[in-house]
């Protein structure tokens, strides 16, 4: 018997999001919502590449990231639509939690971009629900912020923001 049978689970869902203002067009900021190029420009971002044919983000491409205290989380890009900067990525982490991210890119004005994020978030057992009960909408603005100000960083100075 698996673990969320024995104690009567009862899943939680949670959904956070978020619009950063990038300046930049958005032919420049989709190709930064990669894990490969993400190491470029977020400090503390680490990843391992398990599928590629190009190397870089498509759908497709599996690649996982170390989780304190858990199991590596497993990625999966669902979609990725370069003419309507679209991108899906589906993350499982093991005996935790699923996330569907959902990120589209859209012209603000000139050289701004909108970049709205959707995490929906699906606990798993009782360590998911108790991630989703910690995953403050505090705690989650800080890190879409701190994403927003370093991708303007780098594309201001070519250099990564440290923490």
């Amino acid at each position: 018997m698996n673990k969320t049978a024995e104690t009567n689970f009862k899943a939680k869902k949670l959904i956070r999001t978020y619009c950063q203002t990038i300046n930049a067009e958005p032919a420049m900021v989709f190709p930064l919502l990669c894990p490969v190029k993400e190491a470029q420009w977020l400090d503390g971002w680490q990843y391992h590449l398990i599928y590629s044919e190009s190397g870089l983000a498509e759908e497709g491409c599996v690649f996982s990231t170390p989780q304190k205290g858990e199991q590596d989380t497993i990625w999966l890009i669902t979609k990725h639509d370069k003419v309507n900067y679209e991108i899906q990525f589906t993350r499982f982490t093991p005996d935790s939690r699923t996330c569907v991210l959902n990120i589209s890119v859209e012209p603000r004005n000139e050289n701004t971009s909108s970049v709205h994020i959707e995490y929906a978030y699906t606990a798993i057992s009782d360590d998911g629900n108790k991630f989703i009960a910690e995953l403050t909408e505090e705690k989650f603005l800080s890190a879409v912020k701190f994403w927003e100000k370093s991708m303007n960083y780098f594309l201001e100075t070519g250099e990564r923001l440290k923490r």
